[in-house]
């Protein structure tokens, strides 16, 4: 018999705030955390606006002399971490077995910001003034290797690289990890800060954001018939996952429990999704299968829903075709209308919201959804918060590349 795997634990990062309980605060009031960019002059780019992070202090969390060799998103995902396992109250410095704790961390581009200033320095100073800490600051896998040297835990470690789905599979294979008996808690989730020149012009020339530049906040429209286009956004989503028997022993406060978790590939183009969502709906199944759940039991969705036009089609098809009749009885919402596109920690983050929604019996709202998409003919929970029964809920993430990850919580 598997074991069970709790959650209890929660740390972010992100435009609308930084703080677990203001980020929910904020999210059920509609607030939105899009907004102009000041980190870089935008002046020619076609886009302007971004979830920027503009109150982020990670000497909060690190040394000064440690915050220096570290890019942008393992910063950020030390903040979340940090946020997280003090929410549980384990003191993983003193931790009986290290070997029991590890952590999993996802990003979909890495240190963007280190690779663009070294790149720089190569060509104006020459190869010999490049930094010995780029390799180690841009690496993917070194938020999760940070994490581990800041609590000194010696368990199962890893970066994973899934474009818009890394941090959904970083937590479904950290839950694997608990369930197979490999660690009792593992740190998991996502970092993302590609919001850099290089990184905002990349995804301009694919023309995949939202160019509504006079309008920041009502940009990210999810499932809206005027949608054109995803906000990028920057941030970390990291939860603390525990092994059941190992919270009950020490008094933890389940947030709630993890319990299936799907995978796929869409095997069709590097960027757009398989328009009749069979892809996604391969991970639904998956989902429900691992957790030996009914579908008829989901109440909740936290959508992947980022505002493209191909997308939100697809992962509406998707749901109508794992979810059948039910498919209309489901709240569903994209917290992207809030936050917009975390890439690589979008999973994270909407995880975090969906454990919250499970907690609190209500489903966040899906703002700027003025005008619906006659192929988007779902409940999407329009402009305000509802309070409702939710005993399971679903997180889905979908990616470049066609990766699909989708998680299943149930109330505890």
């Amino acid at each position: 018999m598997r074991r069970r795997v709790l959650v209890t634990g929660l740390g972010l990062v992100t435009s609308l705030a930084s703080d677990v309980k203001l980020f929910w605060k904020r999210l059920l009031a509609g607030e939105s955390g899009i907004s102009r960019i000041e980190h870089f002059d935008t002046a020619g780019f076609p886009v302007q606006i971004a979830g920027e992070v503009k109150d982020f202090d990670p000497t909060a969390y690190l040394p000064k002399h440690e915050v220096r060799h570290l890019d942008r998103f393992s910063q950020m995902a030390v903040a979340a971490a940090v946020q997280a396992v003090e929410h549980t109250g384990l003191d993983l410095a003193n931790v009986e077995d290290p070997f029991c704790v590890g952590a999993i961390v996802g990003s979909g581009i890495g240190g963007l910001a280190e690779f663009e200033a070294q790149h720089k320095r190569l060509l104006e100073r020459g190869p010999t003034k490049v930094s010995p800490f780029m390799v180690p600051k841009l690496m993917i896998n070194a938020a999760a290797g940070q994490i581990s040297i800041c609590y000194g835990i010696k368990g199962p470690n890893a970066g994973v690289a899934n474009a818009c789905a890394s941090a959904s599979n970083a937590i479904g294979q950290a839950f694997w990890v608990i369930q197979n008996e490999e660690a009792d808690v593992m740190i998991a989730g996502g970092a993302e800060a590609a919001l850099t020149p290089l990184g905002l012009a990349g995804f301009c020339a694919n023309r995949a954001l939202s160019t509504r530049n006079d309008e920041p906040e009502r940009a990210s429209r999810p499932f809206d018939r005027d949608r054109d286009g995803f906000v990028l956004s920057e941030g970390a989503g990291i939860v603390v996952l525990e092994e059941y028997e190992h919270a009950k022993r020490r008094g933890a406060e389940p947030l709630a429990e993890l319990i299936g978790f799907g995978m796929s590939g869409d095997g069709l183009h590097i960027v757009q999704p398989d328009p009749d969502g069979k892809g996604a709906a391969s991970a639904l199944r998956q989902m429900l299968q691992d957790a030996s759940a009914d579908a008829d039991s989901v109440d909740y969705i936290n959508a992947h829903g980022t505002g493209t036009p191909l997308g939100d089609v697809a992962e509406t098809k998707a749901v109508k075709t794992i979810f059948g009749d039910h498919a209309k009885k489901l709240a569903i919402s994209s917290t992207k209308s809030s936050v917009g596109h975390l890439l690589g920690a979008s999973g994270g983050v909407e995880l975090i919201a969906t454990v919250l929604a499970l907690r609190n019996q209500v489903a966040p709202p899906t703002i700027n959804l003025e005008n619906p998409d006659p192929e988007c003919d779902l409940d999407y929970v329009p402009l305000k918060a509802r309070q409702m029964p939710i005993r399971r809920a679903a997180s889905n993430a979908f990616g470049f590349g066609g990766q699909n990850a989708c998680l299943l919580l149930q109330k505890i």
